[in-house]
């Protein structure tokens, strides 16, 4: 489980990485800073599957849920966005420390 946690998480942690390249680059050339949000990249991946999504969480959770939270993470930059799942994902999937003079259990 470990393994497949640090795989995703560096993948995600890749892509974070490619992001933020594209976005530096379209920064250089439009002289001025420029992010692509979350959600512009979601919607240039799949379209039809934000609304899918949205309509789900509306059905099983509530609204309050698309607006609070969702929609929140869909308006900070593609490369913050994976960035934290990826360091969070890599973080649980460590190795736990050795202890160094006590016997496990």
């Amino acid at each position: 489980m470990r393994f497949i946690l640090r795989f995703i998480g560096l993948w995600l942690l890749a892509g974070a990485f490619v992001a933020l390249i594209i976005d530096g680059t379209a920064s250089i050339a439009g002289g001025s800073m420029r992010f692509n949000t979350f959600g512009q990249t979601w919607d240039n991946i799949h379209q039809e599957s934000k609304p899918a999504v949205k309509a789900f969480l509306d059905r099983r959770v509530g609204p309050w849920v698309w607006t609070s939270g969702v929609q929140v993470v869909l308006d900070r930059p593609t490369w913050l966005v994976l960035g934290a799942m990826g360091t969070v994902l890599v973080l649980l999937g460590r190795k736990k420390a050795r202890l160094i003079g006590y016997a496990r259990d």
